[in-house]
């Protein structure tokens, strides 16, 4: 269902979110106006290095790589000149949002290719967790992974189909591809050792840890009508986490396997249970 700019500022007003939805044009995009402060970038500089040393060991490489290429972690990127560098290697480039934006519009921008980051940071005091995602979580989350053609592929793709799937009874469904996919997947390629992979663990200093290291996480192959009925944490640790082969995988199965057919076969059952799926 389609929301008016002005209808969506309201309600985020009502729920206590920061971001200044009253400024946003029709598809929900803001200007970054880079104007951050001395402190805005010393909370930058922490989280990115603080943050760093754990996906240096624990990321998986085509993260690191596009981390390099992007050039994220030295100061608040400025969101027009990694577009430049993002659109030479896959297409894609960065719009400013204010926070969360209706999911219409969020399918939109991905299908044409835009990727929304929110043009606030959290706090000193939030460096740990924050409830809304912020400009860290984005930008280091989800940002370099765009770098890599097939995952680029499979975000457009994502964008494309989700409305229509949606449609079919789909919502719990689709949301929980995209959960454990760009928020909070691991990737295993043969003969390599265990890697962290989305947005989710990228930015959170435990999770990741715990994700990939602790002998009590539950890892499970990737497998995409699996991943569709299982059900997700949304304040605590993940109980399943699952395990891509490559990103090429990821693209093929959403593009090939149907779709509405798991929807139509699965949609009335219950959820599975994360913890024994």
């Amino acid at each position: 269902m389609n929301i008016s700019v002005e209808t969506y500022a309201r309600e985020c007003a009502a729920q206590g979110l920061r971001g200044d939805y009253s400024v946003c044009r029709s598809d929900f995009t803001v200007s970054q106006d880079y104007d951050y402060t001395d402190s805005e970038q010393e909370v930058w500089r922490t989280l990115c290095d603080r943050q760093t040393r754990l996906t240096q060991k624990l990321a998986h490489r085509s993260y690191l790589d596009g981390v390099e290429a992007l050039g994220l972690v030295d100061k608040i990127p400025d969101f027009d000149e990694v577009s430049k560098k993002l659109r030479k290697l896959t297409g894609w480039e960065l719009v400013a949002v204010p926070g969360l934006i209706p999911a219409e519009p969020f399918f939109v921008h991905l299908t044409n290719r835009r990727f929304p980051v929110t043009n606030w940071l959290r706090t000193k005091d939030e460096l740990d967790y924050i409830v809304e995602p912020d400009m860290f979580h984005d930008f280091f989350g989800h940002v370099p992974a765009l770098s890599q053609p097939a995952f680029a592929d499979f975000m457009q793709l994502y964008g494309a189909k989700a409305s229509e799937l949606i449609a079919l009874g789909g919502n719990d469904m689709i949301s929980r591809l995209y959960w454990y996919t760009a928020e909070y997947s691991l990737m295993q390629e043969p003969g390599q050792p265990l890697k962290a992979f989305g947005a989710g663990l990228m930015s959170s200093f435990s999770e990741l840890q715990f994700a990939v290291e602790s002998p009590d996480a539950h890892h499970v192959p990737f497998d995409l009508e699996t991943v569709m009925r299982t059900a997700y944490e949304i304040d605590k640790f993940q109980r399943a986490y699952f395990v891509l082969p490559s990103f090429e995988a990821l693209r093929d199965a959403f593009q090939n396997e149907d779709l509405a057919a798991i929807i139509a076969r699965r949609k009335d059952e219950p959820p599975l249970d994360p913890a024994t799926v």
